[in-house]
Parts: structure tokens; C-alpha cells; sequence
């Protein structure tokens, strides 16, 4: 991790940067309030397809939140991208980064090995004696990142932290959230969004239906702290 002088275009707050995320998310679809059903089966009031920001103006934000919640882990060579959309955003945080005036490496794996050609598992800078830092967007099961941490210390890879765009802070089989279980097993996970956030972004916006419904869903599934 190197540095460069920072962008003064990149020195809004967090807080900030997540109020235009959520905004952009909501306005491009992305975030959406209603009735959705989940893998899991539970009725959701509210879906996140972080696939959907597809403009220049919700990509945006979603950069800066990525390089503001990156700079809080230890120091790191590499951010590595699970296929597929973990790709397009560990290349754009990379930039945010660099804007912000740290110099990293980014990294993603091949859904099928290459044989040919320069070959191997993964693309772009190389693993192996690299602090490598996984980012992806909303964990649920939390299976591709635990694949892309399996895949990182094969390619010898040091596991410094996981980054993910939401954290649902939802109880699963065993009673903790997916990110409680990494974190259990001695990962540091951080998320650039939490349920809270957007509890909070409806409350400012006066959505008041939305927030009761999200705090009775949160009352039935949410991660008890």
C-alpha cells in the first residue's frame, strides 16, 4: 500500500457517502421497499440488487463507501473480487482509493480455470507473500466468500479482512449472521452498510410505513446485540 496526495473531491464524510449511495440505490432500483420473498423463505421488506447501479451517479458513491470502509482494516497489497460483481467493484474501489491517495493492487478469480494463455485461477496482481483483502456485496450464506478466502491462501495469500456492501445483520441456522461467523472464526469483517443505515435513511426521508416494517422484521430476524 502506497500513497499519493489525496483528490480534494474525495474528502466528503461517511456519513455523507452513504446517504448518496442509498439515494442512488433507491432512485436507480436497486434498493427496494415492499414484500420479498428470500432464498431462506422469509419475507423481506426490502431487496438490495447492488447489480442494478449501473450509472456513473450510483457507481459513484458506491466507490467511496468501498475506499472509506477499506481504509478502517489493517494495512493490505491487494483487493480481491469474487466473480462476478465483486470485479466491476474492487476495480472501482482500487481507483477510489488512489483518489483518496492510496496505491493498491486489485485481483479476481475465474469462474473456470484457464489452461492456456497466462493460465491459472485468478486475474491480475498475483497473491502469493500479498496482504489481499476480499470484497464483495451483500453476504447472505456467505459461500463466495468463504471460496475466495479458501482460493486466496492456496495461491499464498495472506486473508487481512473482508469487506462487504451490506450486511443484511440477520440470524441464520446457528443463531449468528454470516458475518458473526467469520468474524467468529477470526476475520475481520467490515460492512459499508448495515440494516441500520437504511432504517436510519428511511426515518430522514419521513418513510414511516417503511420503517416499521423494517423495525418488525428486524425484531423477528435481526442479529441481537
Amino acid at each position: 500500500m502506497s500513497s499519493k496526495p489525496p483528490n480534494p473531491a474525495s474528502s466528503a464524510s461517511f456519513d455523507e457517502v452513504k446517504r448518496s449511495l442509498l439515494s442512488q440505490s433507491f432512485k436507480s432500483g436497486a434498493l427496494k421497499f415492499g414484500s420479498f420473498v428470500l432464498k431462506s423463505g422469509r419475507v423481506s421488506p426490502y431487496f438490495f440488487n447492488a447489480g442494478l447501479l449501473s450509472t456513473g451517479s450510483s457507481l459513484s458513491p458506491l466507490a467511496q463507501a468501498y475506499a472509506h470502509t477499506l481504509r478502517s482494516l489493517p494495512q493490505f497489497d491487494v483487493i480481491f473480487g469474487p466473480a462476478y460483481k465483486g470485479i466491476p467493484f474492487s476495480a472501482l474501489a482500487t481507483y477510489a482509493l488512489f483518489e483518496q491517495g492510496v496505491d493498491v493492487e486489485y485481483a479476481y478469480n475465474r469462474k473456470e480455470v484457464k489452461d492456456h494463455g497466462e493460465g491459472g485461477s485468478t486475474v491480475g496482481a498475483p497473491l502469493k507473500r500479498k496482504r489481499v483483502v476480499v470484497l464483495d456485496d451483500v453476504m447472505t450464506s456467505g459461500l463466495a466468500v468463504r471460496e475466495s478466502l479458501a482460493l486466496i491462501r492456496q495461491e499464498g495469500g495472506e486473508v487481512v479482512g473482508v469487506v462487504v456492501l451490506l450486511d443484511r445483520e440477520e440470524v441464520g441456522r446457528e443463531g449468528k449472521s454470516s458475518v458473526e461467523e467469520l468474524r467468529g472464526e477470526g476475520v475481520e469483517v467490515r460492512a459499508v452498510l448495515g440494516m441500520g443505515d437504511l432504517v436510519r435513511w428511511l426515518e430522514e426521508k419521513g418513510m414511516g410505513d417503511e420503517v416499521e416494517r423494517m423495525g418488525e422484521y428486524r425484531e423477528q430476524y435481526g442479529v441481537k446485540h
